[in-house]
Parts: C-alpha cells; structure tokens; sequence
C-alpha cells in the first residue's frame, strides 16, 4: 500500500512496461491514469485494475499533440483530484541511419519519445506542485548512452531523455519534484516482437540480441515496473536527476 492517496499517470499504458507499471501501482493501492492512442488496450489496462478493485482511468490521448497533454492531466484532476507521480513511458522505435530517414520519420520518433516528456509533464508539474511534490520517472534507454548502427532518430532522442531528466530534476527540485529516467534493454514487449518480425531470420535475431545481455535472456516488462515504483516511491526519496540502466548487463559488455 506504499502509494495510498497517491494518482499515477502512465503513458503508453495500454500494453508492454507501460501496462505492467499502470498494474503495479494499482496494486500497490495508487489511483491510475493510463493513457495511449490504443484505445482497445487501455481500456483493458483500466478495466483490469478495476475489475480487481482498484481504481482506475482510460484517457484516449496522442502524447503528441499538446491539447491531448493537457487533457491527460484534466482528466486526472476531474476523477482523482490531482497528480502525484507521472511516468512518460510512451515510445516506438524505427530502424534508420540519418540519409535514410525521412523528415516525416524523424519527427514521428524524436516526438514521440522526447517531445511527449516535454508536453506531458508541461501541464502535470503544476498540479504535482499544488500536491505539494511527487516524482517523475520518464523512460530513457540504453541508448541513452550508447547506441548501435540504424538507431539514428531513436538515439537522438533516448539521448535528449537523459539531458532533459537532468535539466528537469534540477528546476523542480525546489518544488520538491524527484525526476528520474530509466534505461532499459531489450525487454519482452510488443514493441520489441514486431522489430524481430521485421529481421530476416526472428529466431536467430532474438538469441543474438538475447547474448547482447549478460545475463543472457531478454528482460520481462515486471522486471522494469518494479525499478519504476522503486523510484517513484520514498524509498528513493534522495534520488534525483539520474539514470538508471535496467539492462541486464548489457552496457557491462560494450
């Protein structure tokens, strides 16, 4: 029951590390927001939770487009009466160098992986202030601090996560606002699925990326939710600006 009281907003809620942190908060008795263009998925998320006696939201949102930022945490005020903890988890990943990636594909990663932080939390900080402080952990990457061939835009934009943590921990920590990025690895996702899909041979795709860690497996979307409420919660209440590498050993090995 460590977060009683307490209203998480999770974006990109509708499957993935997303729905298992939007899970683990509700169990841990928070109030949820969940919010994706997934429509289907996230009201799945939510039904789960309330189906299961905890209570939870839907929002149908682009976390693109400020006017569907702003409405996340509208939403929230109206059913929970505020917000105390965000996690920008919303992400995709395409597989590009720099000449082949069009403007239109760059915009499409870079937005949704870094512009969405900036635009969500935008309209959440105030309300987290008027709480009187919370945490947020926004969803970096290993590719935050190193990277491999084709990750053009997606790097760039894991990249600007960390920096963008950093400069956020430091502005908002007189508003006593924790901020936080998590790092993953190769964590088993929908996400990830559909980029072994697109490999010649899946099968052999999946054990080389599976050596690639040293703990020689893929990561489970539980596995990073747990570091997500670690951080979230006051156990990590002198943890700020930071990043963590939840990557199976896999920056160990470069």
């Amino acid at each position: 029951m460590e977060f009683e009281g307490k209203v998480t907003v999770v974006t990109g809620g509708a499957s993935g590390i997303g729905r298992a942190t939007a899970l683990a908060f509700a169990r841990e008795h928070a109030s949820v927001v969940v919010a994706d263009t997934d429509s289907e998925g996230g009201q799945r998320t939510a039904s789960d939770i309330t189906s299961g006696g905890g209570k939870a939201i839907f929002v149908a949102a682009d976390v693109t487009v400020a006017a569907d930022a702003q409405r996340i945490t509208s939403e929230a005020v109206r059913a929970f009466g505020g917000v105390d903890i965000l996690h920008n988890n919303a992400g995709i990943v395409r597989f590009a160098t720099l000449t082949e990636t069009s403007e239109e594909l760059w915009d499409l990663v870079v937005n949704v992986n870094l512009k969405s932080i900036y635009l969500v939390s935008k309209y959440a900080i105030p309300e987290i202030i008027r709480r009187g402080g919370g945490a947020i952990v926004n969803m970096g990457s290993v590719h935050s601090f190193a990277t491999a061939k084709r990750y053009a835009a997606y790097a760039a934009a894991k990249g600007g996560v960390m920096q963008l943590t950093k400069q956020m921990a430091i502005d908002y920590a007189p508003h006593q606002i924790r901020v936080t990025c998590i790092c993953p690895a190769a964590i088993e996702t929908p996400l990830f699925r559909s980029a072994l899909v697109l490999e010649p041979d899946p099968l052999a795709a999946r054990k080389q990326c599976e050596q690639g860690h040293a703990l020689n497996r893929i990561g489970q979307p539980e596995e990073i939710a747990e570091v997500v409420l670690f951080l979230a919660s006051p156990r990590a209440s002198f943890v700020t600006g930071a990043a963590y590498p939840v990557d199976g050993g896999m920056l160990a090995m470069l």
